[in-house]
C-alpha cells in the first residue's frame, strides 16, 4: 500500500519517558537553527512533498498558524526548529509546543523527502526530548498511518499509541489504522508498537477548545 493511498486517520501517541538508547547526534554537514520570520512561508510548505500538495494545503496551514500560534508569535519563533544543510537551506523541522497552555506536544516533525534516511529525524527528536526534565513529560503527538516510518521512529523513542475515543474535536481512529500499519510496517517494527490509555489530562485539555492545537 502506497502512503498516498492510506487514509488520513487520526492517531495519537504519548511518551512518558524517552528511551535514551534511541538518541543520536545530527549527521555531519547539517546544523540546528530557528525558523526566521521571513521564512514563515517556507515553514508552512514543509509538511507537503509536492508543490501541488503545498498549494492545496496553503489555506489549512494559514488557519492553523492563525488559530494556534499567532497570539504567541514570539514563542513560536523561539521554538520552531530547522535543521539546515551547509548552504543554510532548511531540510527538516520540528518543535515542542504547550498545547492549550496545558500539555507538551511534539509538532510538525518533517524531513524533506530527498533528505530522508540520513538520521535527521532521529537527531531532531533527540535535540528536543533529551533536555526535558522528568516533570515535563508526558509529551504527546498527533500522526496518521501514512506516517508509518515516523511511527516506527516515535516508537524507538518510547512513544505509545493511545487508545480510547475522541481527543478533543477528533476521533481516535486507532482501530481503523492498526490493520494498515500491520500491512505497511516491517513485522518487527509493528511488533514493537505499544499502547497506553489516553490520560484525562490530555482529554480535558483537548476538550477545552474547539480548535485542535496539535
Amino acid at each position: 500500500m502506497e502512503p498516498r493511498n492510506i487514509p488520513d486517520y487520526n492517531l495519537f501517541m504519548m511518551c512518558c519517558a524517552p528511551r535514551r538508547e534511541a538518541f543520536a547526534p545530527l549527521p555531519a554537514g547539517f546544523y540546528f537553527d530557528l525558523c526566521r520570520r521571513e521564512e514563515l512561508e517556507i515553514w508552512k510548505r514543509f509538511p507537503f512533498d509536492t508543490e501541488e500538495e503545498a498549494r492545496q494545503g496553503e489555506a489549512y496551514m494559514a488557519r492553523f498558524f492563525a488559530n494556534v500560534y499567532a497570539a504567541q508569535e514570539e514563542e513560536f519563533f523561539s521554538r520552531c526548529l530547522f535543521v539546515r544543510a551547509e548552504n543554510g537551506a532548511p531540510v527538516g523541522t520540528a518543535f515542542l509546543w504547550r498545547a492549550y497552555g496545558r500539555v507538551n506536544t511534539l509538532q510538525w516533525v518533517k524531513v524533506r523527502k530527498e533528505y530522508e534516511g540520513q538520521g535527521i529525524g532521529r537527531a531532531l527528536l533527540t535535540h528536543l526530548l533529551m533536555p526535558l526534565a522528568p516533570e515535563e513529560y508526558p509529551v504527546y503527538l498527533h500522526t496518521q498511518p501514512s506516517s508509518y516510518r515516523a511511527i516506527k521512529l516515535y516508537t524507538d523513542f518510547g512513544f505509545s499509541l493511545l487508545t480510547g475515543g475522541r481527543v478533543g474535536q477528533r476521533e481516535n481512529q486507532l482501530a481503523q489504522s492498526l490493520p494498515i500499519l500491520r500491512e505497511v510496517m516491517p513485522p518487527a517494527a509493528y511488533g514493537r508498537l505499544t499502547f497506553a490509555t489516553a490520560p484525562e489530562e490530555l482529554l480535558s485539555a483537548a476538550a477545552s477548545r474547539e480548535i485542535s492545537e496539535f
